[in-house]
């Protein structure tokens, strides 16, 4: 009895989830439908050049079923044409993770290596084709794409290690040009030390003339007080006249110089008769 009430149990359990799992796939194509259908949609509205309508059916459709790839594909598709390359590689991304045929995904990431060669991101853009290549080696667009995307990341690479180069070579031009200003500010440094010493060399020199011609003034001065250089104060430079002499006093004056005068010349006079010499012997 118990072995009965059990197998009922069992086989109600497994109707039930049998049940379960076929309503879970009936809404799962349910939902896949109304997808394709959005996406039929769009694919129309975009053919009619409507891109805002058909942006619009093509997010439904992804919102509906994951499953959908095509709508992921085609929206991205949508986007490359616009030239929105960001937006156009999350979708071909989308698509080709979501993907279930080989092909595709061939599609997409086709198209992602498209993008990235629109960008100038060759080295991604090998990769990606090379991921093309591996969901349909036999692609000979996908191989020339290919090609051309390793010839452009040579050339890239290339020109990037040229300008590398010229911005050592730059660089050391300015390292040069810089030590040379510096050698050159201290060799300038130096000439204007050595033309300061031999100005303070001068101008001792000049000193030393000075002094000498300050010498030789005293000198002259000396000789002759007229000659001084100092006209700030003359009340010493002037002598006083003598008061007015009687007539008395001028005689007085001139008789004293007279006799002043004879006893110098008898002097003078006296001298001479010394040196004289006797000649008491004959002159023969």
């Amino acid at each position: 009895m118990k072995n009965l009430v059990y197998l009922l149990l069992l086989v109600a359990t497994f109707s039930f989830g049998q049940e379960d799992k076929e309503e879970k796939e009936k809404l799962r194509i349910k939902e896949l439908q109304e997808s394709v259908n959005y996406t039929w949609d769009a694919n129309k509205a975009l053919s009619e050049k409507d891109f805002t309508n058909a942006e619009v059916d093509y997010r439904k459709a992804i919102a509906k079923s994951t499953e959908n790839s095509a709508a992921s594909y085609n929206l991205g598709n949508a986007y490359y044409s616009n030239e929105s390359f960001n937006e156009a590689f999350t979708r071909y991304k989308q698509a080709g993770e979501t993907a279930t045929s080989k092909e595709d995904k061939h599609k997409a990431y086709h198209n992602m290596g498209n993008v990235f060669m629109k960008e100038k991101q060759y080295e991604k853009a090998v990769e990606a084709y090379k991921q093309a290549l591996r969901n349909n080696p036999t692609d000979e667009e996908t191989r020339y794409n290919l090609a051309l995307a390793q010839e452009m990341l040579k050339k890239q690479q290339d020109e990037d290690k040229k300008n590398q180069d010229k911005d050592k070579d730059d660089k050391k031009d300015e390292d040069k040009k810089e030590g040379d200003n510096e050698d050159k500010n201290e060799g300038d440094q130096k000439d204007d030390k050595n033309k300061d010493q031999g100005d303070e060399g001068d101008k001792g020199d000049e000193k030393e003339d000075n002094k000498e011609g300050d010498g030789d003034k005293k000198e002259e001065e000396k000789k002759d007080p007229s000659k001084g250089d100092k006209p700030e104060d003359k009340k010493g430079e002037q002598q006083k006249r003598p008061s007015q002499l009687s007539k008395q006093q001028v005689q007085n004056l001139l008789e004293a110089m007279q006799n002043e005068e004879k006893k110098v010349q008898e002097k003078m006079d006296a001298q001479k008769v010394k040196g004289v010499k006797t000649r008491n012997e004959k002159d023969w």
